[in-house]
C-alpha cells in the first residue's frame, strides 16, 4: 500500500505513543483554530453601539406627526401657565416704570375730568384697605394702592381690579404663539438630535452626550425667529393696563398695527416687529442649551429603569419629570435675560428702541435694582417654566408613543 501509517512506519513505537501522538496533533489544530478565529476578530472590532435612544423617538414618526404632537402640548400648556406669565410680566413691567394706577387716581384730578356722579370702577379697592377713600359707593386707593408686591399679590389685584379673565390675557396671543412655535421647535429639535447623535457617534463620538443642547440651540433660534412678531404682542398685551372700563382691549393685530403706527420711516417699520429679538434669542437659546442638556440625561435614566416594559404611564412620568426639572433650571439661570427680553419689547419709543441692546438694557437694570433687578419676576417665571417644559415633553412624547405602537401593530 502505497499511504501507511505512522505505527507501521515506525515499528519500535508503542501503541499508547502513537496515541499520544494523535491527540497532541489534534490539540495543536484546535489551538491554530482558535488563535485564527481571535486574529480575524481583532483585526475587524465590530462596529460600536448606536447611542441609546428613547422608546418614544421613532424614526416612522414624520414632520406632520411630530408637529402635530407639539401642537397639541404647545395649546395645553398655554392654556394652564398664562397666569403666570401674565404676573411674571406685569411684574418685570413695573420695575421698568410702567404704571399701573390710574392716571387720574387722586380726587381733585377725577373731579375735575369726570364730574361728581362718576363711578371709578376700575380704582375700587379691597374693603380691608385702610388707606381708600370713599367717592360715593366705591372706596378709591391711592397710586401706591396699585403697586404689585409679588406674584399673589399680581393675582389678587388684577382679579380685584380688573377681573378674573384678565389673568388669560394674551392667551389668544400665547395659543397664536405657542402652536406654531413649538410645532417648529420640538420636531426640529428631534430631527437635528437625532442626526447629531447619529454622525457624532460615527465620527466624534466624545461630542455624542452635547448633541442634545446643539439641537436644542439651533431648533430655539430657528422658531424664535419665525414667529417673533407675536411674541412681542403677548408681551405688549400682558403688560399694559387698560383704564378704561367696558373698553375692549387690543388684540394681536391691533397691537402689532399700534406698534409699527409709531414708525414715521416705511423703511423701518418691518424691523420695528422683529424689536428685542437679539434679548429674546439671547435668553431662549442658553434656555434651550441648559434644559435640553439637563432634560435628555435625566428622562433616558428614567427610561432606563423600566426598560422594555414601558407604557404611556411612564413614559408621560418619566418626560414629565425630566421637563419639570430642567425648565425650572433653565428658567432660573436665565431670568436676567427675561428682563431684559420684557423690558425692551415694552419699550415706546420707537427710535429708543431700534438703538437698545441687550447689553445696554442688563446695565441699566443693574443700575436700577442690583441683583433684586435682574431676577424680578423670577419666581413666576421659574413657576411657570417647570410644569410649561414638563406638559410640553410630556404631552409630545406620549403622543409620538401612542402614533409609534398604532404604525407598528398595523
Amino acid at each position: 500500500m502505497v499511504e501507511e501509517s505512522e505505527h507501521t512506519q515506525n515499528p519500535w513505537m508503542s501503541v499508547e505513543e502513537s496515541s499520544r501522538v494523535e491527540i497532541d496533533d489534534s490539540a495543536s489544530l484546535m489551538t491554530e483554530s482558535m488563535m485564527t478565529e481571535e486574529d480575524i476578530k481583532a483585526s475587524h472590532p465590530p462596529p460600536p453601539p448606536p447611542p441609546p435612544q428613547p422608546p418614544t423617538s421613532d424614526g416612522q414618526l414624520g414632520v406632520v406627526e411630530r408637529a402635530f404632537s407639539a401642537a397639541g402640548a404647545a395649546f395645553l400648556s398655554a392654556i394652564l401657565v398664562n397666569p403666570l406669565d401674565v404676573a411674571k410680566t406685569r411684574l418685570q413691567a413695573q420695575a421698568a416704570g410702567v404704571p399701573y394706577s390710574h392716571p387720574l387716581s387722586n380726587v381733585t384730578s377725577r373731579m375735575a375730568f369726570f364730574g361728581p356722579n362718576m363711578m371709578f370702577a376700575d380704582l375700587r379697592c379691597s374693603p380691608s384697605c385702610a388707606r381708600a377713600g370713599v367717592h360715593g359707593t366705591v372706596s378709591i386707593c391711592p397710586p401706591d394702592c396699585f403697586h404689585y408686591k409679588g406674584t399673589l399679590d399680581v393675582f389678587y389685584k388684577i382679579i380685584r381690579q380688573e377681573g378674573f379673565a384678565r389673568l388669560w390675557r394674551g392667551t389668544n396671543a400665547g395659543l397664536a404663539l405657542a402652536v406654531p412655535t413649538v410645532g417648529i421647535y420640538l420636531p426640529c429639535y428631534d430631527i437635528f438630535c437625532n442626526q447629531l447623535e447619529e454622525f457624532t457617534a460615527q465620527n466624534i463620538p466624545s461630542m455624542t452626550p452635547y448633541a442634545p443642547l446643539i439641537a436644542g440651540s439651533l431648533a430655539r433660534s430657528l422658531a424664535c425667529t419665525t414667529c417673533y412678531p407675536i411674541e412681542l404682542a403677548r408681551t405688549r398685551m400682558q403688560a399694559f393696563k387698560e383704564f378704561q372700563t367696558g373698553k375692549k382691549p387690543p388684540g394681536v393685530w391691533k397691537t402689532l398695527i399700534e406698534v409699527v403706527s409709531h414708525v414715521k420711516s416705511p423703511m423701518q417699520n418691518y424691523r420695528v416687529l422683529w424689536t428685542g429679538l437679539g434679548a429674546q434669542l439671547a435668553r431662549d437659546v442658553p434656555f434651550s442649551a441648559i434644559c435640553w442638556g439637563t432634560l435628555e440625561p435625566i428622562r433616558r435614566r428614567l427610561l432606563s429603569l423600566t426598560g422594555d416594559e414601558s407604557n404611556a404611564v411612564t413614559v408621560l412620568g418619566a418626560n414629565f419629570s425630566a421637563g419639570f426639572v430642567a425648565g425650572s433650571l433653565a428658567a432660573t439661570a436665565t431670568c436676567p435675560l427675561d428682563v431684559a427680553k420684557t423690558r425692551r419689547q415694552i419699550e415706546k419709543d420707537p427710535a429708543r428702541a431700534l438703538r437698545m441692546t441687550t447689553r445696554q438694557t442688563l446695565m441699566e437694570v443693574w443700575r436700577d435694582g442690583g441683583m433684586k433687578g435682574l431676577f424680578t419676576g423670577a419666581g413666576p417665571r421659574v413657576g411657570r417654566a417647570g410644569p410649561s417644559v414638563g406638559i410640553v415633553v410630556s404631552f409630545y412624547e406620549v403622543v409620538k408613543y401612542v402614533l409609534h405602537h398604532h404604525y407598528a401593530t398595523s
